[in-house]
């Protein structure tokens, strides 16, 4: 089982005993890598390995969360650009289409790269190790960042230029990944749920953290000058500089301490069975729906308030929007685990149909918010669709590998197979797909902001693309009916569905 298959916290917590004649396992401060690996053994896991396992989830959820924090920055920079002399973004905050645009789509760059580097970031730690890709990884947050800081001190910098870095800011996006599949390799069954679940909130609260400090530098930097294009300007340098003290004490921490381990391989025969099944995709679908919708709005959110409610600007300490716009990735960070928690007693697919359908709902409040021009409104029905993309992320981690199981028991029973190995292969696949689930999903992102983006530009508002939303979200959560709790067909289909609680 694999990285998000473990999340679910579907497996058991009791570990092998170890025969009496297994070597005990000696911790190791210093990263090396490990030719014996066995945290299954419970000798094994209580003589080091125990400590060697937190050690790397300690580490790896540092450079994870770096990587979101430096992946999201453009959504948050965009939205002062303007301010700082860059005629291109110049009338966000008056709602000029064109700068709305151009937001959005330096915005929405970095969640395409991200989502295309997920599968390939996967396949990077099995050929390199853990220690070397992590510290890899980190350092390659330090490109986009750098760039950043020079050309923005470029005020005649063209636009393509910072298509080029918000690209290279993608890498951020990639992490999410390799991390995830490190980590799987260090904990027995029993606890990959809880470290994973530890790895993958460490991660995205990155993105909570980024849309808070930035605002805040950058408003420091024109206190600290002046309110004008220059002092913009050494704002956003000022936010973008802060991370890089970071980025090179996580590929310190990755050199030093992380370990690489020697046994750790890769699948490919559960990646072919994995793309040839249908839930694979199926799966995606829902996942582009929660955790698209979650990155997408992540990023879009503070040139949504900016574009919409432009008068802000004028109040004291929300002079730089985004000091409010973080609180919709706080909220869907922390309620993740609520979803993944609440599937374990309630079913997977029960509490995705519901998401959707409160999707739909927060959509439409949304649409009356602005209507009525209320702002208040309009953050909290936005605060309550982040609550629901939080949660519809737990639930739908939780049907993969219920799924997965259902329909190698189904196989195993039909064709008189072994049990365990058929379990065993279950969760090799659901762990491959993840894999391509979770690329297609942050894709979506990409996709939302697109539409966004379109609206905007053809019909000079973005309501078309809300109402697609509210539509499309009650079409996913038809589909997560259609399969999944429409007991005729999940029955013939997948008999054990009904009794895992999918």
């Amino acid at each position: 089982m694999t990285a998000i298959a473990a999340a679910t916290g579907t497996e058991s917590d009791t570990a092998t005993d170890a025969p009496s004649d297994t070597p005990a396992f000696q911790y190791q401060a210093r990263g090396r890598w490990l030719e014996q690996w066995e945290p299954d053994n419970q000798k094994f896991w209580e003589s080091g390995g125990a400590r060697t396992a937190k050690k790397n989830l300690i580490f790896s959820v540092f450079a994870e969360n770096l990587g979101f924090s430096i992946w999201v920055i453009w959504g948050t920079v965009v939205t002062s650009m303007g301010a700082a002399g860059f005629g291109f973004l110049a009338g966000l905050g008056k709602g000029d289409p064109t700068a709305v645009s151009n937001a959005l789509l330096l915005s929405s760059t970095p969640t395409l790269v991200g989502a295309a580097l997920r599968i390939p970031y996967t396949f990077a730690i099995p050929k390199f190790g853990g220690r070397a890709f992590t510290a890899f990884s980190a350092a390659m947050l330090l490109i986009p960042t750098l760039g950043l800081v020079y050309f923005i001190n470029q005020p005649g910098t063209p636009m393509w230029v910072f298509m080029i870095l918000a690209a290279l800011a993608g890498v951020g996006g990639g992490n999410f990944s390799s991390s995830m599949s490190n980590i799987n390799f260090f904990f027995p069954e029993g606890k990959k749920g809880a470290a994973l679940g530890i790895n993958a909130a460490g991660g995205n609260l990155g993105v909570a953290q980024t849309q808070l400090v930035l605002p805040l530098l950058i408003t420091l930097g024109t206190h600290l000058t002046a309110k004008d294009a220059a002092g913009y300007r050494f704002g956003i340098t000022l936010s973008v500089l802060v991370w890089v003290p970071f980025i090179l004490l996580a590929l310190f921490g990755a050199l030093r301490y992380m370990d690489s381990i020697a046994t750790a391989k890769s699948d490919g025969k559960s990646y072919r069975l994995a793309l040839t099944n249908q839930h694979t995709w199926v799966m995606a679908l829902l996942y582009v729906g929660t955790f698209g919708s979650f990155i997408g709005f992540s990023f879009a959110f503070p040139t949504l308030i900016k574009a919409n409610f432009p008068s802000l600007a004028s109040i004291g300490w929300i002079s730089t929007i985004g000091n409010l716009a973080f609180l919709g990735a706080f909220v869907g960070s922390f309620s993740r685990p609520f979803g993944g928690w609440v599937s374990d007693k309630i079913g997977g697919a029960k509490i995705t149909l519901c998401v959707f359908g409160g999707m739909a709902l927060s959509v439409c409040l949304i649409m009356a918010a602005l209507e009525l021009k209320n702002f208040p409104l309009y953050l909290i029905s936005f605060l309550v669709l982040f609550v629901m993309t939080g949660i519809g992320n737990g639930s739908t981690y939780r049907m993969i590998p219920t799924i997965f199981s259902a329909i190698s028991k189904k196989y195993a029973a039909e064709h008189g197979l072994d049990l365990s190995e058929s379990t065993a292969s279950a969760r090799r696949q659901a762990g491959a797909a993840i894999g391509v689930i979770g690329a297609v999903g942050a894709s979506g992102g990409w996709v939302l902001q697109q539409a966004l983006r379109l609206s905007n530009t053809h019909y000079h508002t973005m309501a078309p693309a809300f109402w697609g939303y509210a539509v499309a979200f009650l079409l996913m959560g038809g589909v997560t009916w259609w399969f999944y709790l429409r007991s005729s067909f999940a029955v013939q289909r997948v008999p054990s569905l009904a009794y895992a609680k999918v």
